[in-house]
């Protein structure tokens, strides 16, 4: 079978290093290719060649080959950076599906076909809304919609997987086989062997840049094992509580009202230990976090440091508040200057929060980002040559400038492979104990909240249902 789509001897080289070197790949009609391998491997740069992107001053070898303008749809990690914030999903749908032509009955039947290709469960009422208020889940599903209504003869998913809940996950892995089985040909980039077992006909294994295997996913990926994770210890200091939530009732702000997303959730965290937030897509768990951080102000209710009640909004809070609680987003590629290189912008948090000359921030940056796993060559590119899980380290590095007191993880290891993710939660328990940090560790992955959680808090449909 000829290839929908091909990538020959691709080269992308940014400041004189590589990001791939020599890599080929085909996507064929209703088959599934994976790109696998670690952060930083070259997996999402292969795959937005295919798009014809490449970071900013890339130097490009080889041949791509695509069946013309538009053909090629994209599914990023994080659907929100393809999704119009301020436009209702069932409006931009509609909207590519009347490109098309035809009447009001046929553009609505488009529309439904794309809904069910996705399989996007309660699609009435996930089209009346707007992205923010969509789980991750629907999210893709969504941009799965999108690309099919855009006639995409090719769609590139970016870790659709990352970051989601068992039930969400495999309702994923769902919706992509049936694109496949209509003809479609995927290329999926991910890190999760259950995933790419699942669904991949051929496996390409990628490593610093270059293809080192391919084959059934069976026969090249290695077989699953337990990670090994740093443990829950015994408590050795008395447990002062450092950040807590009293009687907090979030809500959505939309065009007709607000819409409850927490209800009446109190808990606390002591210096030096780490809570897990788990619970199902759209349970609540980023808005607790964003609470925390004065990211998400509308709410009923008090966010305590140290007993002292906490402004609402980020803007109210002084530096030092600023600087006492840090947050790290789960779309770190959001969270940067397209502009600038990410040393700078990680050694800026101390310039900024704690008053430190240039010089000294420079070299605070460099050792933390060393520690996280990411060399001081890498770290003075710009984000747009980095991968996912690269900047998510860095976002964290960044957030540690501030030296925080309680420090807000939303999903931050879902882009990690295995060992980079082991490492840094090794590098946070160290934290918790060395320095009495105080983490709010909000996750999908329960093998890594029962390993570094001192307690877990599940969350339900906006309500905690236990805490332990």
């Amino acid at each position: 079978m000829d290839p929908v789509a091909e990538v020959r001897g691709l080269r992308v080289e940014v400041a004189g290093s590589p990001l791939v070197d020599g890599v080929s790949l085909a996507a064929r009609a209703g088959r599934i290719t994976a790109l696998v391998g670690p952060s930083g491997s070259g997996k999402t740069t292969t795959g937005r060649a295919l798009l014809g992107e490449f970071p900013a001053g890339a130097r490009i070898g080889g041949r791509i080959t695509t069946p013309g303008p538009g053909s090629v749809g994209y599914v990023p990690q994080h659907p929100t950076a393809v999704l119009n914030p301020a436009r209702r999903a069932g409006a931009l749908l509609r909207d590519i599906a009347a490109g098309q032509g035809g009447t009001r009955r046929e553009i609505r039947d488009r529309v439904e076909r794309a809904l069910r290709l996705a399989q996007l469960p309660d699609p009435e009422t996930v089209l009346r809304r707007y992205p923010h208020q969509l789980s991750g889940g629907q999210q893709q599903r969504v941009v799965i919609a999108q690309a099919l209504l855009l006639g995409a003869k090719v769609i590139v998913a970016d870790e659709p997987t990352t970051g989601q809940d068992p039930v969400t996950k495999q309702g994923i892995v769902e919706a992509l086989a049936a694109v496949a089985e209509q003809g479609i040909a995927l290329v999926l980039l991910s890190h999760d062997g259950d995933v790419v077992r699942q669904l991949a006909d051929e496996a390409v294994v990628l490593r610093a840049g270059r293809v080192v295997d391919r084959g059934p996913a069976d026969a090249v990926l290695p077989a699953p094992t337990r990670p090994t994770l740093p443990r829950p210890r015994a408590a050795t200091r008395p447990a002062v509580t450092r950040i807590e939530v009293r009687e907090l009732t979030a809500r959505h702000r939309t065009a007709h009202g607000t819409v409850p997303v927490l209800h009446d959730v109190t808990l606390s965290v002591p210096a030096g230990e780490c809570l897990a937030v788990t619970g199902r897509s759209g349970s609540g768990k980023t808005t607790l976090g964003r609470c925390l951080a004065g990211l998400h102000c509308a709410y009923d209710g008090a966010v305590l440091l140290d007993g002292a009640p906490l402004p609402r909004s980020l803007r109210a809070r002084t530096r030092a508040e600023l600087a006492r609680v840090q947050y790290v987003f789960q779309d770190p590629k959001a969270a940067f200057d397209e502009h600038r290189s990410l040393l700078d912008q990680v050694a800026r948090t101390a310039v900024r929060l704690r008053g430190a000359d240039r010089d000294t921030s420079r070299r605070a940056a460099v050792q933390t980002l060393e520690q996280l796993g990411l060399a001081e060559e890498l770290t003075l590119r710009r984000p747009g040559a980095l991968s996912g899980g690269e900047l998510q380290r860095a976002a964290l590095a960044r957030a540690l400038l501030a030296e925080p007191e309680v420090l807000v993880c939303d999903e931050i290891t879902s882009g990690l492979d295995t060992a980079t993710r082991d490492a840094i939660l090794t590098h946070l328990a160290g934290l918790r104990d060395r320095q009495a940090l105080s983490l709010v560790f909000i996750t999908h992955d329960r093998t890594a909240a029962d390993a570094l959680a001192d307690r877990t808090a599940v969350l339900e449909d906006g309500r905690l249902v236990t805490c332990r």
